[in-house]
């Protein structure tokens, strides 16, 4: 389920970007890509195990993740690390808060 992030939110006015010619981009600009959709996965941890524990797994089954609790979760963005965050509770449903943005190498494609 994609969230609607209407264009409204942004003033058509206000500077996003500056390209290499001087010009302002505006989130008026970047309408096109509003719509394209991204996968965004939360990971709080990761766990190994063989086959034969999977299947032995059954409701309220306890997996021990290789995470302490309140260790930073990885954001991925379409497969993608781009950031590091806190599980939050947000009117008693789960959410994540960036609290930190990974930079990646430029690679000049």
């Amino acid at each position: 389920m994609a969230a609607d992030m209407p264009l409204e939110e942004f003033a058509s006015s206000t500077a996003l970007a500056t390209t290499d010619d001087g010009h302002d981009k505006t989130a008026s600009d970047l309408a096109p890509v509003f719509d394209v959709p991204v996968n965004i996965s939360a990971v709080l941890g990761k766990a190994h195990m063989t086959v034969a524990q999977l299947l032995k797994l059954n409701k309220g089954s306890v997996l021990e993740l290789d995470r302490k609790v309140g260790e930073a979760i990885d954001i991925f963005v379409n497969n993608r690390l781009v950031a590091r965050g806190e599980v939050v509770v947000v009117e008693d449903r789960l959410g994540v808060t960036m609290t930190e943005i990974i930079k990646t190498e430029d690679t000049g494609a």
